[in-house]
């Protein structure tokens, strides 16, 4: 994915971040300056889903306008062109179900 925040700003013109962050923070979205710094000129590591909804509501976008797919950069496997399950990719056991109360489960 690729974080498109400062376009998504500029075609409404907001050209700088401190621009964006009092708009936000009238909406209850109070952001740090280095949190702001991250949204705005880089990839930032995480989003919480309650502050997408604050930054478009602010910029009267979409979530598809600030996140863009980047699907070239995903990796297949080696001369598969359909995807396995994770399980099957990774030569891992099958995830067994557990009882909730820790005990386990009677042999089959």
């Amino acid at each position: 994915m690729r974080w498109n925040l400062r376009l998504a700003a500029a075609n409404r013109g907001i050209w700088k971040a401190s621009e964006l962050q009092r708009s936000l923070a009238e909406r209850g979205l109070v952001i740090s300056a280095g949190k702001m710094s991250g949204l705005w000129s880089g990839q930032p590591a995480s989003v919480k889903l309650d502050d997408l909804d604050v930054i478009c509501a602010v910029l009267g976008c979409q979530v598809g306008e600030l996140l863009l797919p980047e699907p070239d950069k995903v990796a297949h496997p080696d001369g598969d062109t359909h995807s396995a399950p994770a399980a099957a990719v990774s030569g891992a056991m099958p995830v067994v179900p557990r009882r909730r109360d820790g005990r386990s489960l009677p042999p089959a």
